[in-house]
């Protein structure tokens, strides 16, 4: 079972943020992918906020389906190896390709 690491960068590629999820299966589809790398951040936001309670906890599963449509919608895009997930419904084999990359797209300034 591979283990997977997800990469944020920014449009230039300098690395933002890392982190490894083991024991995944060996391919699993963007979709899937999105819904991972959103509940695992959620998690460790949701852990942090633990040492100070705090009621309004994170619903993974809403900025899940957020981060579908951002992804559908050009908001940001993922690189799975050397090239650009297109679909929701692809599936990546994490054994070939085991790092994720994340490109938030950002908005031109009146454009």
């Amino acid at each position: 079972m591979p283990a997977v690491t997800f990469r944020d960068e920014t449009p230039s590629g300098k690395p933002l943020a890392e982190f490894q999820v083991a024991d995944l299966p060996a391919a699993m589809t963007v979709r899937e992918l999105i819904r991972l790398r959103v509940r695992e951040e959620v998690a460790r936001a949701n852990a942090h906020r633990l040492v100070q309670p705090d009621p309004h906890r994170v619903d993974w599963e809403r900025q899940a389906d957020l981060a579908e449509r951002a992804f559908e919608g050009n908001g940001f895009f993922m690189l799975v190896g050397d090239r650009q997930a297109e679909s929701l419904d692809e599936t990546v084999d994490l054994t070939t390709d085991p790092e994720l990359v994340f490109i938030k797209l950002i908005a031109l300034a009146g454009g």
